[in-house]
């Protein structure tokens, strides 16, 4: 059902956008940058929080980075992520297969500047073998999503 409304999605936008379905589980970020053969960078993962006043968010990042939780608190105030259950019903994707697309239910998606480094990424496609090539533009575009600095970048990470 999730990777059918991710196809609605694209087709109810006139957009003829391939969905990479594979044999192998790209369901962890690891996994995605091996089968796709790309860096764990350019993999967009999307995880879901829970933050101030209840409001559930998607939250879209390179794959290497990592939460900052000073800037994710200075940004959306305290947040918890949320259990896969919760995530299944919000978003109608299971947890490895969470993408910004085809949603059950419309929820705010932000965009961290940690996917910038890359100008083409991979989110997931609905699925937990399934994924997307798109420019950060068109990311962007189809999501509405709203840039946010919360992230640590792997390079930073490595530095520290």
């Amino acid at each position: 059902m999730s990777l059918l409304s991710v196809r609605e999605f694209f087709s109810s936008r006139q957009l003829d956008i391939p969905i990479i379905e594979l044999e192998a589980s790209t369901a962890t970020v690891a996994l995605a940058a091996e089968a796709h053969g790309v860096e764990p960078g350019r993999i967009a993962k999307t995880l879901a929080f829970r933050v101030a006043e209840g409001r559930v968010i998607l939250l879209v990042a390179s794959g290497d980075a990592r939460i900052d939780n000073r800037k994710f608190k200075d940004t959306f105030g305290k947040g918890k992520m949320l259990n896969a259950e919760e995530v299944v019903e919000l978003t109608g994707h299971p947890v490895g297969g969470v993408c910004p697309f085809g949603l059950a239910r419309p929820l705010p998606i932000y965009l961290d500047k940690s996917l910038q480094a890359y100008d083409e990424v991979l989110p997931a496609a609905g699925s937990i073998n399934s994924a997307v090539r798109v420019t950060l533009p068109m990311l962007a575009e189809l999501t509405a999503g709203e840039w946010v600095d919360v992230c640590q970048a792997a390079q930073a990470l490595e530095a520290a």
